[in-house]
């Protein structure tokens, strides 16, 4: 177990040659500009390298004490001086030819990051629009994965409804104590967030692992469940309609803590599913929501703004 003892070429299962005798990664750096366009950091790698001459993604072989996002977060920092304060993992995709696989880390940038070849194995760094990839000549494995990668950029949201997963689970005296039930469910999910979530509900893309952003709303007795300074967020008028208020009072407050590693907890003092409902509103337009509810009434307020929804089994079945 030692520094670069992946380096060497193995044999897959279909009879290619590939870099990497414990297999490879690479990270795909993707930004969302206001229009809502995914830029993607592409390398075009130098004409002595394996595929000389064509675009794919900064990466290499992983060493043996290496999973995936380790050995693509090396590979980007040697070969782009990326650095992963400046990045969000959202979701590893899986390319497994038998006996050798290519594993892509996509992950949120801040920004456009600076990034220019760090050492001999690139010849171009750039930022590249979604819909312009395509047209480049792409490096052979990229190219037969990247339309399948290109429907998981969209960053995923996860918003929890505590109270109605918490009495799917029907816990022995969970409502004796609302707030101890809320608390060990915050902690579960957030081990949940370190590993990442490995079945992803219907209509997502297939990745390996996801890592999506995890909002818990908790109403109620609940909200003792943890502490944190209030926030104004915006209600839905009694019409139904999505609108910004022009008066305090029509302001209800909840508090936006992140106490647990992974997980971001709204306390809504007023209605939880008024909470969830700005939530979905005040996302971006890009992003993704899923709400993890069984109440009807909330799924079809949600559903009306965009979002969609899955019941709490989903989600307990990966606690």
């Amino acid at each position: 177990m030692a520094a670069k003892d992946g380096d060497g070429w193995a044999l897959c299962d279909r009879g290619h040659r590939h870099w990497g005798i414990h297999g490879a990664a690479g990270l795909l750096a993707v930004h969302h500009t206001l229009d809502g366009m995914p830029y993607v950091l592409m390398q075009k790698r130098s004409w002595w390298s394996h595929h000389g001459g064509t675009w794919g993604l900064p990466g290499g072989a992983r060493d043996s004490h290496e999973d995936a996002i380790t050995g693509a977060l090396r590979e980007a920092h040697e070969e782009a001086a990326l650095t992963g304060d400046l990045l969000r993992v959202q979701g590893v995709y899986l390319d497994d030819h038998g006996g050798w696989s290519f594993q892509t880390v996509i992950a949120q940038a801040e920004g456009l990051l600076d990034a220019s070849p760090a050492n001999g194995e690139s010849s171009d760094m750039r930022w590249i629009a979604a819909d312009e990839i395509a047209a480049r000549k792409l490096h052979p494995g990229f190219a037969e994965t990247w339309p399948r990668i290109r429907l998981a950029l969209t960053p995923l949201v996860v918003v929890v409804d505590a109270a109605n997963v918490i009495g799917a689970r029907a816990e022995h005296g969970w409502w004796k104590d609302r707030a101890g039930a809320t608390a060990r469910l915050i902690g579960e999910l957030g081990t949940l967030a370190a590993h990442g979530l490995r079945r992803p509900p219907d209509g997502l893309p297939e990745l390996a692992q996801w890592f999506p952003r995890l909002t818990v709303v908790v109403e109620g007795a609940a909200r003792g469940a943890i502490g944190g300074p209030a926030v104004p967020a915006v209600s839905e008028g009694a019409t139904g309609v999505s609108s910004v208020p022009e008066a305090a009072s029509e302001v209800s407050e909840i508090s936006a803590v992140s106490n647990v590693s992974g997980v971001t907890v709204v306390q809504a003092s007023g209605s939880g599913d008024d909470a969830i409902v700005a939530l979905v509103r005040d996302t971006m337009p890009w992003e993704k929501m899923l709400v993890v509810t069984a109440d009807r009434e909330l799924r079809r307020r949600v559903e009306a703004l965009g979002a969609s929804f899955t019941g709490p089994r989903w989600l307990l079945n990966q606690l």
